[in-house]
Formats: structure tokens, C-alpha cells, sequence
């Protein structure tokens, strides 16, 4: 990284009372109990962009973690990410509550058509003022398959041949439906739109069929900001081709710098500039205004932590049951249809792989990614340590006590940062596409695959009528 970029940040949440850390829900100063009110989820929101944050990033899974002791019990019992609300409807509430906070919305196109989805996000679109991004998942676990009358998940690399032929019948309703200006709105002469400004367009893949107008006008973005997730192999290509946005973990700068520039250079293989995506790393953060209340603050949050719903999700990213693994044995290496990549990072790079003692410590190695702990010049020095040695962009700041970690973060650590020259002082205007590429537009840009699609352009003609 020849010279440094300004930090992107995002809270990483989600709709449930356990998250990342089992248990600390337990807290007494914890709020996440609270997950399913208005009120919860606003606050929040406020606190985010107070800090200038980027947005708010929101996970979800379909199903519940059944892999540990082969039941859902512990998951169910610990509130190990269940129960759960479905993210799509937090939005509104907080983009009425702010005016330039961005989120990025997990939804699972496995379990969706294209012809309503994209009028979902449309929908989200306007009615945030173009501030909606989409974290593009497939799916991994069982037990949400056979909820949706599966008889299982799909394989993992079908999966993401899949989401290729999903995005690019949302590409085709995004993009090449609408014309700019079609719709008129006018009173006088009784038109609100233009029929022959309105394509149809056909989409007939191996699994998913499209012959329709999109339901929605265009909205600010068209397509939305697009966030993904996947490092595995096949994951990484499907990242690279569509992402622009990607959240990855690595429990040492190398791990992480490693998938960044394997990322990067898949990009340029496909035709993108490697740095038209940017690269979040997950981060647990603990702040106080001396090192010592820090490390205390660490040891108190520590003491909530619940092993047992914490094997639950290790055992349900990994697909493998923890609950027979001795404390101090070593996780080996087994294909499994679930995360490819996390179960690669726990075996294989490292002095040693991951063991059952490691998934139960609030710190690094529980973890899975940065865990830092100290004053707030401390934190600002290890998070731009961390950017700089791995080429990073930003963090996805996971959430421990809320709200109380992420107040301490905008409060102490976002000063730190500005005072370096490391983070804005102020939100630019426009759409979460303007802000994260200040460089570029409101759409696409005009490389990425999905731009193909755009009115004018031969796969649009190709597929309209």
C-alpha cells in the first residue's frame, strides 16, 4: 500500500441478541436484549453516524446452528444468533433517523426469485435516498434448507454458480428495464410514465427464469452496492467478479494480506481495477481512556462469555461438531459444504491450528480476526497498522456490549483517527456508492459486469423486447 487511504467503517451487526460473542448479551450494561425494538435499532443508528461511520452492516442466516451435539438446543438455549429478525426491516427506522449512514443488508438468494427481490431492494433504495448496499450470501446451513422444504443445502460451488445466474437476472431488471426518464410524473398530461421507455426483459438460466418489467422505477443506485463475503476458491472468483465491497476475516495481518491480494489480483483477472473494491476485516475493538482500564474493561466482558454458544457457532461456520473435540486438540481439516474459508484460516495457515480452549477465549484466537485492546491512541496505531501491512480499506467493528462499545469507539477512537488524518471530519454528499468511491458515480461503474446490462448495451438488447 503505497500511501494511506482514509478508513472505512462499519458497525457489524445483527437483528438477534448473540451475534459474534455468545453470552455477552449476560452483561448488565448490554442492551442487545432489547434487539427487537424500534427504539434499540435507532439509537444505534444515531450513535453510527455521530461517528461518521460508514454504515451499518447486517448480517443474517436462514436456519439455526445445529451442527454441536447435532441440536439446536445450545444455539436456541445460549441465543447463539436465534432468535433472529429478518434485517430488510430495521432499515427503514434507521435511515428515517439519519441522513448519510449507509447499510449493508444480508439476504440469502437461494431462498429468493430476482423478479421480487430487486424490487425489494429498489424499494430500500428510494426510500433511504440511495444508501443500500446488499451482502450477497448463498447459504450453508442444513437446517435452513429444510425449513424452506429442501432436503438440503446446496453443494458449495453450486451455490455460487447459482448466485451468477441470480445476479445476472437482477442485473437485467436493475439496469435494463427502466430507461433514465421514463417516469414523467405529469400532472398536466395525465402520464406518469412512458410505456415504451419500459422494457421487458428475459432472463432463462439454469436456475432461475425472469420474463417481466421490474416492478420498480429506477432507484437512486439502480443496482445496490454490492458486499460479499466469500474467500474460499470459488468464493473468491464470485467475489471478485461481482463485489465492491468485500468483509473478510484473518487472525494475523498475513492471513488477512494474503486473501486481500489474492482478491485483488482475481479482480484485475477479471477486468476490474483490484482497488474498485473495498476490503473490510472484521474487528473485535475494547477502548477505555487508559491501557489498564482497557485490559480491565477486557477481563470484565470476558467473564460473560459463553462457551458453550460460542462451539455452537463455530461448529455450525465450520460444519463440524465441536462438542466431541478434547479442549486442547487441534481442529483438522475436513471438506465440509459449509464456510470453506473459515475452516481453512482454523486449519491451515499458523503455528498451530485452532483447538476447542481457543474458540472459548475472548481475545485473539476466539476471535478470528484483529482483537484490540487499549487506549485510544493505542487502538488508532494498531487498526492503521493493520490497514497499511494488509492492504485493507476498513473494519467491520464487531459488537461486544452494546451499546457500549461502539459509543466508546466513536467517542475516543474516531478522534485518534482524525487527529492522524486517518478519517473524515465530515460525511461527503451523495449516495453509499458516491461515498465509499468518491471517484465515481451514483451506478455502477462502467467495468463491472453488471454495467453490461445498462440500457444501450448488448446483453441489454439482447434480453428485452
Amino acid at each position: 500500500m503505497s500511501a494511506r487511504r482514509e478508513l472505512r467503517l462499519n458497525a457489524f451487526e445483527m437483528g438477534a441478541p448473540g451475534h459474534t460473542w455468545a453470552g455477552l448479551w449476560r452483561h448488565p450494561r448490554d442492551a442487545a436484549a432489547r434487539y427487537n425494538t424500534l427504539e434499540y435499532w435507532v439509537s444505534l443508528a444515531r450513535t453510527a453516524e455521530r461517528g461518521l461511520f460508514d454504515g451499518i452492516f447486517l448480517a443474517d442466516v436462514v436456519g439455526v446452528y445445529d451442527v454441536y451435539g447435532a441440536s439446536p438446543a445450545t444455539a436456541v438455549a445460549r441465543a447463539a444468533q436465534a432468535p433472529n429478525l429478518d434485517p430488510f426491516l430495521l432499515v427503514p427506522a434507521m435511515a428515517h433517523a439519519t441522513t448519510h449512514l449507509g447499510f449493508g443488508v444480508t439476504a440469502n438468494l437461494t431462498y429468493e426469485h430476482p423478479y421480487t427481490f430487486t424490487r425489494r431492494l429498489s424499494t430500500l433504495d428510494h426510500l433511504t435516498n440511495g444508501r443500500i448496499g446488499w451482502n450477497v450470501v448463498t447459504g450453508y446451513l442444513e437446517s435452513g434448507a429444510r425449513g424452506m422444504g429442501l432436503p438440503q443445502a446446496r453443494e458449495h460451488d453450486a451455490r455460487y454458480d447459482a448466485g451468477e445466474d441470480f445476479l445476472e437476472a437482477a442485473y437485467k431488471l436493475w439496469e435494463g428495464s427502466w430507461e433514465d426518464g421514463a417516469a414523467l410524473r405529469d400532472r398536466a398530461g395525465g402520464l406518469f410514465t412512458q410505456p415504451g421507455r419500459v422494457h421487458r426483459v428475459t432472463h432463462d438460466g439454469p436456475s432461475y427464469r425472469v420474463d417481466g418489467q421490474h416492478l420498480s422505477e429506477p432507484s437512486p443506485q439502480r443496482t445496490p452496492v454490492l458486499y460479499q463475503a466469500g474467500a474460499s476458491s470459488r468464493g473468491r472468483l464470485f467475489a471478485a467478479r461481482h463485489a465492491e465491497s468485500i468483509f473478510l476475516n484473518g487472525q494475523t495481518k498475513a492471513v488477512a494480506g494474503k486473501a486481500v491480494r489474492a482478491t485483488r489480483q482475481a479482480a484485475k483477472e477479471a477486468g476490474r481495477d483490484p482497488y474498485d473494491i473495498r476490503m473490510f476485516l472484521g474487528a473485535t475493538v475494547i477502548v477505555a481512556p487508559t491501557r489498564a482500564e482497557a485490559f480491565d474493561l477486557r477481563d470484565e466482558y470476558a467473564r460473560y462469555l459463553d462457551v458453550e454458544g460460542q462451539l455452537a457457532l463455530v461448529s455450525g461456520w465450520t460444519g463440524i461438531d465441536l462438542s466431541g473435540l478434547d479442549a486442547h486438540e487441534g481442529l483438522a481439516y475436513v471438506k465440509t459444504n459449509a464456510m470453506q474459508s473459515l475452516l481453512e484460516n482454523l486449519t491451515l495457515p499458523g503455528e498451530r491450528p485452532f483447538t476447542r480452549a481457543d474458540f472459548a477465549e475472548f481475545g485473539p484466537r476466539g476471535a478470528r480476526a484483529p482483537f484490540i485492546v487499549g487506549s485510544p491512541s493505542d487502538v488508532a496505531d494498531a487498526l492503521l497498522s493493520w490497514a497499511d501491512e494488509a492492504d485493507l480499506d476498513g473494519f467491520n467493528l464487531t459488537r461486544a456490549v452494546a451499546p457500549e462499545t461502539i459509543e466508546a469507539f466513536v467517542d475516543l477512537v474516531v478522534p485518534a483517527l482524525q487527529d492522524r488524518g486517518a478519517f473524515k471530519t465530515r460525511y461527503r454528499e451523495g449516495t453509499l456508492r458516491e461515498k465509499l468511491f468518491p471517484e465515481g458515480g451514483a451506478h455502477l461503474k462502467a467495468t463491472h459486469p453488471g454495467a453490461r446490462f445498462r440500457r444501450g448495451g448488448s446483453e441489454a438488447r439482447a434480453s428485452a423486447a
